[in-house]
């Protein structure tokens, strides 16, 4: 099915949002023959109901219970809870919506019919479709959905199907889309241009390393994004086991995830200027594999020694981060499914983020409950700055111990950034292990949806 608005459909049934506040006012306006039917079928607006009321006469109608304001203090995206309860159709809001952001309510709803199809022999074709409703943002809705489905696609896409050079035609895409410009440095030429440890990182492999380089908007603040592509992650020859590779098709979560966001803030023609940079890479086994013990230099000039070559994404995200910090943007945000660490200390749901200044910790955070995209900040703990200093080199890129890794880590990048009052990461999984109200099994975004809605904070707008 195409995700998005359903077309115009006469066949739409009338659907009505209720909750317990205000179910008895609700079966006046409907009558008595709904109101005998939710009776006999227990239906009172409690949390994920979903009812089908036959009418004599009449097209039936249908009831989303969202719950009493009590019970959503907790989860989130509780009209689509209900609309996934639907048989399939066509539905049509006719009610006023009933809870804090309706257009995050009817987002969750378009974003819950997800279906990653592309290698089944037969897809479905239904689903619980939803008409255009009035009275909501709809280009607003509409923009972070394609955004959304970009990034899910991404990261469903497996890595035979889905290398660097898929990457960079993807990225393309979205720029021809919107007149963007792209600029991309291959192979060898990362050596001559002075990408050194986005060539290293990707030598073992044949998919070809390359650093992807988008750019729109000749006005307005300079937003700078850095995913980490890295397509196929074995490990290199610290090579990861078996049951750790097997999802190593979503490290490059964080380049699915700022393109995801660069697709919402260009399809709202938000007046900045964009720039988007993902070294994409896989991280192959072969002769020309660097090895752990290597030193290797960055762009920075700063050397870096290698104690595990598993931990291979803060190599490609500090040259690009140095190429950005050149630039002299407003605010460099990167994104990347980093470390381990960060899921032991937050899980799979929640995206540990780090940011220099408070103010910008504060936008982010807050705007993460409106835009029900739930994030946590981390420190960057300065104290921890000298573990990751080894003896013969600037830099370690992984130090000995595993203790607070995921902060580390993030201090690595941050060495890389000219201004880290102006940094923020975020270390995320970008996958849910589960089928859930969102959709099924796999991937998905995780920060975009609270950057968005904090930008204007971000950048002063």
């Amino acid at each position: 099915m195409k995700f998005g608005f359903a077309e115009n459909s006469d066949n739409a049934i009338d659907t009505y949002i209720c909750t317990p506040e205000i179910f008895e006012d609700l079966m006046v306006e409907l009558g008595d023959e709904v109101k005998d039917w939710c009776k006999l079928h227990f239906f009172s607006g409690k949390l994920a109901q979903a009812l089908i009321c036959p009418l004599k006469n009449k097209k039936p109608v249908a009831l989303l219970g969202c719950g009493s304001s009590d019970n959503r203090n907790s989860g989130r995206f509780f009209l689509a809870a209900a609309a996934k309860k639907l048989p399939e159709g066509c539905y049509k809001i006719v009610s006023d919506i009933p809870l804090e952001n309706p257009k995050l309510e009817v987002l969750g709803w378009l974003m819950s019919q997800y279906n990653f199809t592309n290698y089944k022999s037969s897809s479905e074709v239904g689903g619980v479709k939803l008409l255009r409703p009035i009275d909501v943002d709809t280009t607003w809705i509409e923009a972070v959905l394609a955004g959304e489905v970009l990034a899910r696609d991404l990261i469903n896409t497996p890595a035979n199907h889905l290398g660097p050079l898929e990457l960079e035609k993807s990225a393309r895409e979205l720029a021809d889309e919107f007149n963007a410009k792209v600029e991309v440095v291959s192979g060898d030429d990362l050596i001559e241009k002075n990408f050194p440890m986005i060539h290293a990182v990707g030598a073992a492999s044949e998919n070809t390393p390359k650093l992807i380089d988008l750019k729109i908007g000749i006005s307005g603040p300079k937003l700078t994004l850095v995913g980490k592509g890295v397509c196929f992650d074995t490990g290199g020859l610290n090579i990861k086991p078996g049951n750790s590779m097997g999802l190593m098709k979503k490290d490059m979560g964080g380049a699915a995830n700022v393109l995801a966001l660069a697709r919402a803030i260009m399809g709202l023609d938000i007046n900045l200027q964009l720039r988007v940079l993902i070294p994409a890479v896989e991280n192959s086994i072969a002769g020309t594999a660097f090895r752990p013990g290597d030193i290797l230099n960055s762009r920075k000039g700063v050397s870096v020694e290698i104690n595990n070559t598993d931990a291979e994404g803060r190599l490609i995200l500090a040259d690009a981060l140095s190429y950005a910090s050149e630039d002299d943007p407003h605010l460099i945000i990167s994104m990347a499914t980093l470390t381990g660490a960060a899921r032991i200390a937050l899980g799979a749901d929640l995206a540990p983020f780090y940011a220099g200044l408070d103010s910008d910790a504060t936008a982010i955070s807050e705007a993460s409950i409106a835009a029900m995209d739930p994030v946590w900040r981390m420190p960057f703990w300065d104290p921890y700055d000298k573990l990751i200093e080894p003896q013969i080199a600037d830099l370690d890129n992984a130090p000995a111990g595993g203790f607070a890794g995921s902060i580390t880590a993030a201090l690595f990048l941050r060495r890389f950034v000219k201004n880290p009052e102006k940094y923020i990461h975020f270390d995320i999984y970008s996958w849910q292990q589960n089928s859930s109200v969102l959709g099924p099994k796999g991937g998905l975004t995780q920060g975009p949806r609270a950057i968005l809605l904090a930008l204007d904070k971000l950048l002063s707008m």
